[in-house]
């Protein structure tokens, strides 16, 4: 939970012997398997040695100080937490430091928590950013049990004077959230005899770092307010059958004290999501500590957004499968698997620390981590070949675990304006289903159509935005993506004859007008890029288009996958099997994007005329 822990006369002793980087550096890379970067070196030559000395002057050299503290389930870090014993009350008491090398800074214009740096760099403001970190330890360290009282938090700016700063001044304050300069020292030393006393911290260090790892009931009374107050999560016929087997099932396992793996299988469309948003609305107002995952960054930081838009706190309570690699057994009551079909083979990746990196399969550590793991999936999107998200392989987990498990199905159809017919039409089009492709015979709720290329798919989709609709186009990953240029325009990578446009942005952060990539399927200035599979998937919009690229062609009687057209590095990679089952799970993720709509156009001109004379033969 942190890169470095000892007393803070034991970090002194580091600091003078020139030991204290080069065992963080190195430590650094055996957590996290990558280099620090020199930013991140440079702070910690720069500031750690300036807060020892304050702690020293605090006359709290027994304090226990954590570097680089992780916070529970995610992976953002705290600079230092310094532990001890609070003087009045003898209880362990936190103080959280973010350490700030500004000179200099000031509120952006127009917001209130948004600050300038170093030219133009934009960063919450301090004050804020120590406030949610201690928010977040509070939610879900057990020991806390959801209250704030034991924590404080600092924003100190070392380098810099008042007059610096003057205007973040203006910034309200409390107790996990306030802010001292370099001018004001005095005052951040007796801020901290005030929270700490002169003696050994060690044990409120175990404390904190032992502590098991779950939602407050606090946060999970928020979330049961947020998310049972929101009308677009009520359940219709199948998902309330479903989710009543589910909550059966956790009723059932807490009763017996038993575990209990439930697969929850269903199409696109099918209400997988708003099950797995009302479960956990419920399971918050029962008192139950209940947790939501996903593999997808774009559909967890799309969820966090919807479900968390009037109390941001409950944004904490959607994480990512991965954070569950080192969780201890059971410590939920109910871990939510959301499009569980982006399962991974392992959790392990360039990020995972060294001591962690093991062959156990992902599905195993999320079975592992909840009386109640709920596995929400859909086989036929499985779109990389490292995924294995699939009701046989967490059948098999949970019997080598020995749990017993049960499979939900859902046969509603809530996607594609409710058209069975239409998803029935696109699996036998992939020949994801046998029998073959059949011709298109229409239904008056969803509007199939192919047109001419990929300027006329716009312009038609255009007029349905005016119209007050939402509309997105998505292509097969059939070319480049470059990486964008400050200043300058996303390049327009996708050129089919004339017609030239960029894919969706690939950062996080906007460019220009264009959302970040978790949000291009969602943020209304996403029209004009073309999305791909992993932006579209678990997303849907009125209109929908679909370019198929030269990766999946007609020819004469069946079709044929061509990684050597892909772009796509890791399905590309793998074998002919594998790459053809991936492919066509990726056209059927797209074609299965639309509420109202879809239209579609092929580079081929084979398996374009092949798609016009199923669409057109009614």
């Amino acid at each position: 939970m942190s890169l470095f822990r000892a007393s803070v006369s034991g970090v002194r002793a580091q600091i003078t012997a020139n030991t204290l980087i080069p065992t963080l550096v190195e430590q650094h890379f055996f957590e996290y398997g990558y280099h620090a970067s020199k930013a991140e070196v440079r702070s910690w030559e720069r500031s750690v040695a300036v807060l020892v000395g304050d702690l020293e002057d605090a006359g709290l050299e027994q304090a226990e100080l954590l570097l680089e503290y992780r916070l529970p389930l995610t992976s953002k870090r705290a600079d230092v937490v310094v532990c001890g014993v609070h003087p009045k009350t003898g209880e362990p008491s936190y103080v959280v430091v973010e350490l700030k090398q500004w000179s200099s800074a000031t509120l952006l214009d127009g917001t209130e928590d948004v600050v300038l740096y170093d030219g133009d760099r934009e960063r919450l403001h301090p004050v804020e950013q120590v406030r949610r970190y201690c928010s977040h330890i509070a939610d879900f360290i057990a020991s806390l049990a959801g209250s704030s009282d034991q924590l404080a938090g600092v924003a100190y700016l070392h380098n810099a004077s008042d007059d610096g700063v003057r205007t973040l001044w203006g910034y309200p304050e409390s107790q996990t959230g306030r802010m001292f300069t370099g001018q004001r020292r005095g005052e951040l030393v007796d801020f901290l005899k005030s929270r700490i006393a002169d003696k050994p911290g060690s044990d409120a260090a175990d404390q904190l770092l032992s502590s098991a790892v779950r939602p407050s009931k606090q946060l999970m009374a928020l979330a049961a307010d947020e998310v049972q107050r929101r009308e677009q999560f009520v359940l219709l016929d199948e998902q309330k059958v479903a989710y009543s087997l589910v909550m059966r099932a956790v009723q059932q396992a807490a009763r017996q004290n038993t575990k209990q793996v439930i697969a929850v299988v269903g199409g696109p469309g099918s209400g997988k999501s708003v099950i797995a948003l009302s479960l956990l609305g419920e399971l918050a107002r029962q008192g139950r500590s209940a947790v939501h995952a996903t593999g997808s960054s774009a559909f967890t930081k799309t969820l966090r957004k919807v479900a968390g838009a009037r109390a941001p706190r409950v944004q904490k309570l959607f994480t990512y499968y991965n954070n569950f690699i080192n969780s201890e057994p059971n410590d939920l009551d109910v871990l939510i698997c959301d499009e569980a079909h982006r399962i991974r083979e392992t959790s392990t990746n360039r990020f995972t620390r060294a001591i962690h990196r093991t062959d156990r399969p992902q599905v195993e550590e999320l079975i592992d981590a909840a009386r109640v793991p709920v596995f929400l999936l859909d086989e036929d999107q499985i779109v990389k070949p490292t995924e294995r998200g699939s009701v046989e392989e967490i059948r098999r987990a949970a019997e080598r675990m020995g749990c017993t498990f049960k499979v939900v199905s859902l046969d509603g159809q809530f996607r594609c304006g409710g058209s069975q017919a239409y998803d029935y039409w696109v699996q036998r089009l992939l020949e994801l289903k046998p029998g073959g492709p059949i011709t298109w015979e229409g239904d008056e709720a969803f509007e199939v159509s192919v047109d001419d290329g990929p300027s006329i798919i716009e312009t038609r989709l255009q007029r349905m935005l005016e119209d007050g609709y939402s509309a997105r186009i998505a292509a097969g990953y059939c070319w480049s993506w470059s990486t964008p240029e400050n200043g300058e325009p996303l390049a327009e990578d996708i050129s089919i004859g004339g017609w030239r446009r960029p894919w969706n942005n690939p950062k996080s952060t906007k460019h220009g007008e264009a959302p970040g990539r978790e949000f291009w399927a969602t943020d209304p200035a996403g029209f004009g890029q073309i999305g791909c599979v992993y932006t579209a998937q678990g997303f849907e919009y009125d209109y929908g288009a679909v370019i198929f690229g030269p990766d999946l062609v007609w020819r004469t009687d069946h079709w044929v996958a061509r990684p050597e057209y892909s772009h796509d590095k890791q399905v590309k990679k793998a074998d002919r099997t594998a790459f053809d089952r991936a492919i066509r799970n990726t056209y059927k993720v797209l074609l299965t994007r639309g509420m109202r709509g879809m239209r579609m156009y092929s580079t081929d001109a084979e398996t374009q005329e092949f798609l016009r004379s199923l669409v057109e033969a009614n």
